[in-house]
């Protein structure tokens, strides 16, 4: 960390970064700024230029984390909003599949008068190069991004973009209602859910109903996260899910609203028709088995 130390800085009350604390934190010690935008709760940064603007005054770089490409490609580049460098990862973007602890790949890039401090590879042609561990990362995730890309075209990537974010906000409007959205405002290509309330009230938690989803054959969404929502379901509808997918789904969070206040306990212990039921979480995450033996 060559002395540095990472600081956190906080949102505001609208879900993004809070100017004020930006510029308290600021100052001649600043290295960068390391930034998602749209950002985790699915809401693009309307001061990101000021939030630019102010590391760089700093003497600070920005850098961008392309967690949250999906929502913008072909559509806004993370340069001209200020970014210096970026990681672009292709888990969520470009038919790569997110969750289960990968695959993961992705893009690293700058600007170009930070070029002449990247390491180079052996694979690369010309001059005194050193071989970066990994440096092909996970070749499959590669090429199948790769070939989505093809597929697309220059006209479909953006349009992928535009899909994502009307999926997520037709979604959202769909639950909107039952469950309440932690930022009720036009999204990008993700929402999140706050059920603290909803919890409150029937004693069923995110995690029940994350759980329930299963046995109605969906992937449950991301849990408890972004960490500023209490009891947090963070749902990302892609460009490629149909109305009637959609649609299907604003359905079985509707009968998990009216179970939940119906019969609790039957959440609590979902899912019932998986083959693995619950797990111990708390056990599975302080003595994980990693490695299968016979018995």
């Amino acid at each position: 960390m060559c002395g540095f130390e990472v600081v956190n800085i906080a949102s505001a009350p609208d879900g993004c970064v809070d100017l004020e604390a930006l510029k308290a934190a600021l100052g001649e010690d600043t290295a960068g700024l390391m930034l998602t935008n749209p950002n985790t709760v699915g809401i693009f940064d309307e001061h990101i230029l000021d939030i630019t603007r102010l590391v760089h005054e700093a003497g600070g770089l920005c850098y961008y984390d392309g967690a949250n490409l999906n929502a913008i490609m072909g559509v806004v580049r993370p340069g001209d909003m200020g970014f210096d460098c970026i990681h672009m990862n292709l888990h969520k973007t470009f038919a790569t599949p997110h969750g289960g602890g990968g695959p993961g790949a992705g893009a690293v890039g700058c600007k170009e008068f930070l070029a002449q401090y990247l390491p180079k590879s052996a694979l690369m042609d010309g001059g005194d190069h050193i071989q970066v561990r990994s440096f092909a990362g996970n070749f499959l995730v590669v090429v199948r991004a790769l070939t989505y890309l093809m597929t697309l075209g220059w006209e479909g990537i953006p349009e992928a973009a535009q899909n994502a974010v009307l999926n997520a906000n037709y979604l959202m409007r769909r639950i909107k209602g039952t469950f309440t959205p932690a930022f009720d405002r036009i999204c990008m290509h993700e929402f999140v859910l706050d059920l603290s309330e909803f919890k409150k009230h029937t004693g069923v938690s995110a995690l029940d109903v994350a759980k329930s989803l299963i046995d109605y054959g969906m992937h449950p969404p991301t849990m408890y996260f972004p960490m500023i929502v209490h009891e947090a379901l963070m749902l990302e509808p892609t460009e490629t899910e149909s109305r009637e997918t959609l649609d299907w789904a604003a359905e079985v969070f509707c009968k998990l609203y009216t179970l939940a206040h119906e019969d609790p306990d039957f959440m609590h212990n979902a899912p019932h028709n998986a083959q693995i039921g619950r797990p111990d979480e708390v056990r599975a995450a302080r003595t994980p088995v990693l490695r299968w033996e016979r018995a």
